[in-house]
């Protein structure tokens, strides 16, 4: 049952702590800091109590970790990393000595199901891959670019890093090219500078990407 206000409308609730159980506190703060991740505290505010978060970039969710937490078993935790651009990302984690999995697509579970490679079209939430942590626990890593409709409020669009909204940019760029080619104009010679619309079309496609909305064609 969902949480009420007293005008009976929904009360915003917001995911933005998640416990993950670890035998070695400073093997996995040394872990996710080689990942990473941003280091948000580690305090021992009383005896057989330590608490340890860190923040993935651009996330509004943290992880928690540390002594006296949890009882959850080691590798337990599943959790979900978006991100814009599968390879990149993928790439990213592998340069930082991260050992991680190669990129496939189609159902993350069962693992037969998987195919290799990126989705072929790069269909949003159709390509993955994943890592574990020291003790086990999992990351799923998924490629979303286009939300499925309901999940972002249209007013509350936003970007979580400069990488995000350049790939943004670089599929508005996409679509506004085909775009051109549809009405019948050269996109070499009537670039972007020319285009008296382009703004309001870049904003109209990259707001219908995070929303869910009909993407202008």
């Amino acid at each position: 049952m969902s949480a009420t206000k007293a005008d009976g409308g929904p009360v915003n609730l917001k995911l933005e702590i998640h416990i993950v159980p670890v035998t070695d506190v400073d093997r996995a703060k040394g872990f996710y800091q080689q990942l990473g991740w941003r280091l948000d505290d580690d305090v021992s505010p009383m005896a057989g109590l330590r608490i340890v978060q860190f923040t993935p970039p651009g996330s509004a969710t943290s992880i928690v970790f540390g002594l006296g937490l949890t009882k959850g078993a080691l590798g337990s935790t599943q959790g979900g990393l978006v991100v814009s651009d599968i390879e990149e990302a993928h790439d990213g984690i592998a340069r930082r000595g991260i050992v991680v999995s190669d990129i496939w697509h189609g159902p993350p579970f069962p693992a037969e199901a998987r195919q290799a490679g990126p989705d072929p079209e790069r269909a949003s939430y159709g390509s993955f891959c994943s890592f574990n942590d020291p003790d086990g626990n999992l990351w799923l890593v998924q490629e979303v670019t286009t939300r499925l409709p309901g999940r972002v409020d249209p007013t509350e669009t936003a970007f979580s890093s400069a990488d995000d909204l350049e790939n943004a940019l670089w599929r508005a760029e996409a679509a506004h090219v085909a775009h051109q080619k549809r009405a019948g104009r050269s996109h070499l010679f009537h670039r972007s500078s020319e285009d008296d619309t382009w703004p309001a079309w870049y904003a109209s496609y990259m707001v219908a990407e995070q929303t869910g909305g009909d993407l202008p064609v």
